[in-house]
C-alpha cells in the first residue's frame, strides 16, 4: 500500500486523505461532511479514506495520532495536516485554495 499511497499523493491534484477508523463516531461526521465537499469541489481534488487500523503504518508515517484527520497532499507534498471534525466551507475552500 505504501507505493500506491505514494503514488496517489504525488498526483497533480490536491488529495484530500481522511485517516479515520471504523470505531470512531467523529470519523462518522466527517465522512458525511466530505460527501457534501466533494459535491462542492467536482474534479477539483480526490478524497481518499483511510482506515488507521488497516494501514497503521501510513498513519504513523504521517503522524497521525488521533482520528479524524484530515490531510491535503499535492505532488508528495504535504500542504495540510490538522485533528478533528472539520465543516464543509472550510474543507471546500481549503480545497479550492490548494487546487
Amino acid at each position: 500500500m505504501s507505493q500506491k499511497f505514494k503514488e496517489l499523493i504525488d498526483s497533480e491534484r490536491p488529495v484530500l486523505i481522511d485517516f479515520y477508523a471504523t470505531w470512531c463516531g467523529p470519523c462518522k461526521v466527517q465522512s458525511s461532511v466530505l460527501n457534501t465537499v466533494k459535491e462542492n469541489i467536482g474534479d477539483l481534488a480526490r478524497i481518499v479514506k483511510i482506515d488507521i487500523d488497516q494501514f497503521p503504518s501510513i498513519a504513523s508515517e504521517y503522524g497521525v495520532r488521533g482520528v479524524p484527520t484530515l490531510a491535503v497532499f499535492k505532488k508528495g507534498e504535504l500542504l495540510y495536516k490538522e485533528s478533528g471534525v472539520h465543516d464543509v466551507n472550510r474543507l471546500t475552500d481549503l480545497l479550492k485554495r490548494f487546487a
